[in-house]
């Protein structure tokens, strides 16, 4: 099956869904073509080669200030012309007029470019599967937003709600058009389904090839944390510093061979940076920047504790948040600790794998610790018996059988229908 694919953005910049699934869609014998955004990010380049792929470059301005107000138009221009989305589907056309394509599948964290495949879809009459996965109602306040207009605050209020009502605007109207909507929890199929009875759910997951677990003995013990913080709203690291502090205060840890690494970027780093100063636990951190894909697997290994920072769900906090990383800390079997719990699918999904700890306090997060503490300095390392089964089920292969799954069972009912 030759199929094209439509996405925000694509390896090598982070898109790890798309591009693991072009991997493994690659050696089912399918054929996947894919058109995207230009996004000066390298840190998946080990993913690309998997498909032949388009990238549109939206921004072409040298220097910061320029760069700034390029990007500032080209959001008005969005918001008054759906321009992306417009250029999108004339790059597109051109690809689906050579022939041969048997669908469209559109990866989208907030509408772009669902507008564009919903199009597409409906000019070439092809199945159009839609897969949505960090959508606006999830977030905190505007914090789906990447950068903030700084205008003036009264404006910067009116420009947000119109982008907001015209993000959701284009992407309903898209997901209703859409044959089937994939996307990466129990809470987005609740919020999925509102607009399409179709909805399947396909979690994230790992690279059973790249995240496994091995047993390496390590002269400190490591508390990690690979990813972004977004904001201190959607992952509240309170409960964990406390249990630090008051290690720390109880001389139960020193800095000598007690150690937090943050692979984390620049603007969560300047995030957490007040709160170590008024915990006065510096002296334990050590911040490593952001590091490319294929650099995790070894991080992750090196460890002693995987920590996913979250916060309680529901009401005005984050909303079905399910990170990636999550499930390659589960691959590679290292005691996991989420602080602050969401209380909620994050949390029974760590317990259905018995992979490590939720914790809703800072007492629990310090038991977990100390015991894991303990257990380092007995054997070197540390480890947690998973359910595999659980953990297995998970991994990207077993992803990309369901989206050909899904494929075949359109192309099926097309052929029917036509027949």
């Amino acid at each position: 099956m030759k199929l094209l694919i439509l996405c925000d953005m694509f390896p090598p910049a982070f898109a790890p869904r798309m591009g693991y699934l072009c991997k493994y869609l690659v050696r089912a014998g399918w054929q996947p073509v894919v058109v995207t955004e230009q996004i000066n990010d390298r840190n998946f380049s080990f993913l690309e080669g998997y498909a032949e792929a388009t990238y549109i470059n939206y921004y072409k301005a040298n220097g910061k200030l320029a760069r700034r107000l390029e990007w500032i138009i080209v959001q008005l221009l969005d918001l008054l012309f759906s321009y992306k989305d417009r250029k999108m589907v004339k790059v597109a056309s051109k690809i689906l007029q050579q022939g041969d394509f048997q669908a469209i599948l559109c990866a989208s964290y907030r509408t772009f470019p669902l507008p564009a495949a919903r199009k597409l879809a409906e000019k070439f009459d092809l199945p159009f599967v839609a897969d949505t996965r960090d959508i606006i109602e999830q977030y905190v306040s505007t914090k789906y937003i990447s950068h903030s207009f700084k205008t003036f605050a009264w404006l910067d209020k009116l420009i947000v709600k119109a982008f907001r009502r015209k993000l959701l605007t284009g992407r309903n109207r898209a997901l209703q058009k859409a044959d089937c909507v994939t996307t990466v929890s129990p809470w987005h199929v609740s919020m999925m389904q509102q607009y399409n009875p179709r909805v399947e759910l396909i979690y994230n997951g790992y690279d059973p090839e790249l995240f496994y677990p091995e047993h390496i003995v390590t002269p400190q013990f490591c508390l990690t944390f690979t990813g972004r913080l977004v904001s201190l709203e959607t992952r509240d690291p309170h409960p964990l510093f406390e249990a630090i502090a008051r290690l720390s205060e109880e001389k139960q840890i020193s800095p000598t061979d007690f150690r937090i690494q943050w692979y984390t970027d620049d603007a969560s780093w300047e995030m957490l940076s007040p709160l170590l100063r008024e915990y006065n636990i510096e002296e334990y951190m050590d911040y490593f920047g952001y590091v490319p894909g294929d650099r995790i697997p070894a991080i992750l290994n090196r460890s002693s504790i995987l920590l996913q920072l979250a916060n309680k769900a529901g009401g005005e906090g984050p909303k079905g948040i399910i990170s990636t990383k999550l499930f390659e800390s589960f691959a590679v079997e290292k005691p996991m600790l989420c602080v602050r719990s969401d209380e909620s699918y994050l949390e029974e999904m760590i317990r259905l794998a018995r992979a490590g700890a939720s914790a809703r306090t800072a007492q629990e997060a310090y038991d977990f610790i100390l015991h894991y503490y303990h257990e380092w300095k007995t054997k070197g390392y540390t480890s947690v018996d998973v359910d595999k089964e659980v953990v297995e089920s998970f991994s990207r292969k077993r992803q990309a059988d369901q989206f050909m799954h899904i494929f075949a069972e359109l192309m099926n009912r097309k052929v029917r229908h036509h027949g």
